[in-house]
Order: structure tokens, then C-alpha cells, then sequence
């Protein structure tokens, strides 16, 4: 039975023929692919529920509705970019137009368009970047995808824990510890990491990786400093600017995001401070310009342009009864900006 809703949902329709939710849907419009006597179960529990096939879900499971919606954190990041190259690629292949939001890291901002899309009747909604620590945050999103899902909509999120969909999970904490590896490698023990908000759950897996690998050398995360920033270009330069006036025996820098590093970066030259000779920098995901820079950054590269393809692939596809998740790998690419630790 629906448990606690006013109107049975296609789950529930799907857990009590014994079917998955893919199989129902097609049972219940009509499709190929199942059996008649499949279809004749399923459409009997469906009476027997008074499960009503909403009309606006057959649309969508038939594919007629042509947009998607891309909610993102913040457009002009790169990441965002690159992500968002990635599921339009896909939808120019399939006659598709993407609908790009940006939500600026607020969850209540990302609510209202969540609710926005839902309102437009999307074919599909994808929610790309950090969820939030702390399920009090997310319930009414959670609630509201889950309800557009209900109806025949199709979800996919890159780099969320807690919202119930098709996910690509970054490799955020093994690509922290290669990070934290790599400079404790060229003698770094005074390490500063310029960090994003720390209620974001991209952040606490990057500082996982690199606390966990810090620890194998005997080094303690909470003895280093650390600059708690917006994940921004900006954030990143105000946090080099703390560390220079407040720990000035620092040699490297962790970025937590490209973007910061450029900022970090940025904020080094204006003060006169070498890179790498006199600190090193790194940063996080591999952004375009990031083998541009002067010097080149050194960072973890995530595929994120993929990430982006790989998200609206699985929104196209039928439901499956429990959903799809896809880990990224991630790759070490070291430039000039890191180097030994200064004598």
C-alpha cells in the first residue's frame, strides 16, 4: 500500500505484482517488452490499489517532452561548465534542450527549482554538485524528486549522497589522499588547505582523503590551518590571504577546487611569493584552464564532462527497481605549481 501518501504510487504498484518499476510502467502504457500475463497482473494490482496512470507520466515515459533541467551550484565555475557540456553533448544527440539553473550553494534556492522544473514538466531533472550535511536539509528536495519520480519523471544527480536516484559519486576522497600523498612526497609538513564551506559533503569527503592519507605519515589534520572560504576564485584568494598573514610558515597549499587555487595563486603573485619555490599550490578537479595558468596548476582530475554525459544517459533510460550508481576514477596531473619543500 502507499505508505502514509493519499494516492498510491507506481513503486507501490510495483512491489506488490512483484515487478520492477521499469516493467510496470510498461505493463501500464501499454509498451512492449512484457508478457500478457505480466501486463494483466500488474494492471489487476493497479485496480486493486486504485493506482490511476497520471497522464503527464505517460507523456514523459514515452518521451514526447523534449527539455531537461540542469540544476547546478554555480554556472560561471568551470566545473559546472564542463558538467554542463557534458549532458548537452547528450541532448543535442537525442533532440533534447537542457534548461540550466543555478542554485549558488543555497538548498533553498535549489528547492524552489526543483519545483520550478517539476512545474514545466520536464522529461528529466539532473542535480549536479555537493549535497548538504545534515538529511534535514535535503528532506523537501528529496521529497519533491521523489514525487516527480512517482509521476513518470526521471532524476539523476552527480556528486549526492542522500537524494534517492541515478548518481555519478566523484572520486572525491581517494583524489584528496593522491593529493595529500603527492606534496607530502616533496617534504611538505606545513600544509594549509583553503577550503569551501564545510557543510558541503564534496568538502568533508576531500578533507577525508586527505586526512586519511596525512595520517599514514603521521600527520594530524586538525594541527594544520584551515581557511574555511567560499568554493570560489575569490574564496580561494581571500584564503590564501589568511594564511600568509596568520601562518606564515606554510609551503604548500591544498585548494579544495580549482577555482580557489586560482585565487591562492593569484594572491601569491600579488604578494611576491614564488610558486612553487617558496609555496606550493595545489588544486581539485582539472579544470580547462588549469594547464594554462602561469604556473600550470597541479590538481586531481576528475572527468567531468563525462560525469555530465554519463548523468542525463541515465535519466534517459527506464527506471530501475533500485538505483544506478557510477564511481568516477581520478588522476593525479602534476605541473609546475608543486615542487620540494623550500630548505
Amino acid at each position: 500500500m502507499a505508505r502514509g501518501r493519499t494516492a498510491p504510487r507506481l513503486v507501490d504498484v510495483a512491489e506488490r505484482a512483484g515487478v520492477s518499476l521499469a516493467t510496470a510502467s510498461r505493463a501500464l502504457s501499454g509498451r512492449e517488452g512484457v508478457s500478457p500475463a505480466v501486463a494483466e497482473r500488474v494492471q489487476a494490482v493497479a485496480a486493486e490499489l486504485g493506482y490511476v496512470v497520471n497522464a503527464h507520466a505517460r507523456s514523459l515515459a514515452g518521451g514526447s517532452a523534449s527539455i531537461v533541467g540542469l540544476i547546478v551550484h554555480q554556472i560561471d565555475d568551470p566545473y559546472f561548465s564542463e558538467i554542463a557540456a557534458g549532458v548537452i553533448s547528450v541532448a543535442y544527440e537525442h533532440g533534447i534542450t537542457v534548461q540550466i539553473c543555478h542554485s549558488a550553494r543555497d538548498p533553498e534556492n535549489e528547492l524552489r527549482q526543483i519545483r520550478t522544473l517539476v512545474a514545466n514538466n520536464v522529461r528529466a531533472i539532473i542535480v549536479a554538485g555537493s549535497g548538504y550535511v545534515g538529511d534535514e536539509v535535503e528532506t523537501a528536495a528529496k521529497r519533491e524528486l521523489a514525487a516527480f519520480q512517482d509521476t513518470g519523471g526521471r532524476v539523476a544527480v552527480i556528486g549526492r549522497h542522500a537524494l534517492r536516484a541515478d548518481a555519478v559519486l566523484p572520486d572525491n576522497e581517494d583524489a584528496g589522499a593522491a593529493l595529500a600523498e603527492h606534496l607530502v612526497g616533496l617534504g611538505h609538513r606545513q600544509i594549509a588547505i583553503a577550503s569551501g564551506t564545510v557543510n558541503l559533503t564534496t568538502v568533508v569527503d576531500r578533507l577525508a582523503g586527505i586526512e586519511r592519507a596525512l595520517a599514514d605519515h603521521g600527520i594530524d589534520i586538525d594541527d594544520l590551518p584551515l581557511v574555511e572560504a567560499e568554493f570560489t576564485r575569490d574564496g580561494g584568494a581571500y584564503a590564501a590571504e589568511r594564511i600568509l598573514a596568520e601562518h606564515p610558515g606554510s609551503t604548500a597549499i591544498i585548494a579544495l577546487n580549482d577555482a580557489m587555487a586560482i585565487g591562492a595563486l593569484a594572491t601569491l603573485r600579488a604578494h611576491g611569493v614564488a610558486v612553487p619555490s617558496q609555496m606550493s599550490v595545489v588544486g581539485f578537479d582539472d579544470v580547462t584552464v588549469a594547464a594554462d595558468l602561469a604556473p600550470s596548476l597541479t590538481t586531481v582530475r576528475l572527468p567531468m564532462a563525462e560525469m555530465g554525459a554519463d548523468a542525463l544517459m541515465m535519466a534517459l533510460k527506464d527506471p530501475s527497481s533500485r538505483p544506478r550508481r557510477r564511481h568516477t576514477g581520478h588522476e593525479l596531473m602534476v605541473r609546475d605549481s608543486s615542487g620540494p619543500v623550500r630548505a
